[in-house]
């Protein structure tokens, strides 16, 4: 099984960042990494089952939203090599945000995710990936 896991501390209060990111519908605060977004069917970004298509390649579900632990999982269910579903399967995602209780506050977000077959090449993509979204994140919340 692959999986990867990324961090950053965000020096912005939990609330405005779950606030910005927990929208599945909106990236905007991502715009070197998601340079198109498309709603796919008639689900709200925070409703089990929204679909998207970004960048017009990667096409994923939200599949759980926990607004009360600032947490969600989506998977991804086709796009380009190495996560098209020819080359893996079960992708799920999972975003968590929490407060960072000592040293001035701020935010801890965690982004990490978890498929079976092609571990290596769908490793490196999706690490360079979720790195540019959490400094995208920084960027636009601090």
């Amino acid at each position: 099984m692959g999986k990867t896991y990324q961090s950053i501390v965000i020096n912005a209060p939990m609330d405005k960042v779950w606030n910005t990111i927990s929208n599945f519908h909106d990236l905007s605060w991502a715009p070197n990494v998601v340079t198109q977004l498309d709603v796919v069917g008639d689900k709200a970004g925070n409703e089990v089952g929204a679909g998207r298509l970004l960048n017009g390649a990667f096409s994923e579900t939200l599949q759980s939203f926990d607004a009360d632990n600032g947490t969600f999982t989506y998977s991804i269910d086709d796009g380009p090599s190495p996560v098209s579903k020819d080359d893996v399967s079960n992708y799920i995602g999972t975003v968590r945000v929490t407060p960072v209780t000592q040293g001035g506050g701020g935010t801890f977000v965690e982004w990490a995710s978890a498929w079976e077959n092609n571990d290596e090449p769908a490793f490196e993509f999706c690490h360079t990936i979720y790195v540019a979204l959490l400094d995208d994140m920084k960027k636009s919340l601090e």
